[in-house]
C-alpha cells in the first residue's frame, strides 16, 4: 500500500508541475516580445471574427463562433509570459506601468481570461444574443487593459 501511495503522490506532483513546465523561456528579450505580439495578434484575429458576427457584419454561425472562441480562450493564456524584465524598452506599445504595476496588470490579464471563458460558454449556447452580451463584456475587458497598459 505504501508503494501505491508513493507512486500516486509522485504522479500528482508531476501533474501539478506540468503548467510550470509549459512556461516558455526566451533566449533573448526580443524573443519574448515576438512571442507576446504573436499571441496577441492571433487573439485579435479570432476576436475580430466573433465581433463580426456579434455586430452583424458576418452571418452568425454557431460552429464558427465556438471554434473562434475556443482559440481565443487558448490564446488568452499565452501573451503574459512574454512580458518579462528586459523587454520594457523593446516595444513602443507597451507602457511602463506593465512593469511598475504588475499586480494590476496581472489582474487585468486574469479578468480577460475569465471573460474569454464566458465568451466560449456563450458561443456554445448557439444564441446570437448571448454571444453579443459576452462579446461586449470581453471587449470591455480588452479596452480596460489597453487603456491602462498600451500606448
Amino acid at each position: 500500500m505504501t508503494l501505491f501511495r508513493s507512486l500516486a503522490l509522485a504522479a500528482a506532483a508531476f501533474t501539478l508541475s506540468l503548467p510550470s513546465l509549459a512556461q516558455p523561456t526566451f533566449a533573448k528579450p526580443e524573443d519574448a516580445v515576438n512571442y507576446r505580439q504573436g499571441a496577441l495578434k492571433k487573439m485579435k484575429s479570432h476576436f475580430d471574427r466573433l465581433g463580426a458576427m456579434a455586430s452583424g457584419r458576418a452571418p452568425f454561425d454557431s460552429k464558427v463562433a465556438v471554434e473562434n472562441a475556443e482559440e481565443f480562450v487558448a490564446q488568452a493564456r499565452l501573451p503574459w509570459a512574454g512580458f518579462v524584465p528586459g523587454t520594457e524598452k523593446l516595444s513602443n506599445k507597451a507602457r511602463p506601468e506593465i512593469w511598475t504595476e504588475q499586480v494590476k496588470f496581472k489582474d487585468s490579464s486574469e479578468k480577460l481570461q475569465a471573460e474569454a471563458a464566458k465568451l466560449l460558454v456563450a458561443a456554445k449556447t448557439n444564441n446570437l444574443d448571448n454571444l453579443k452580451a459576452a462579446f461586449g463584456s470581453t471587449a470591455a475587458s480588452c479596452k480596460a487593459c489597453h487603456d491602462a497598459f498600451r500606448n
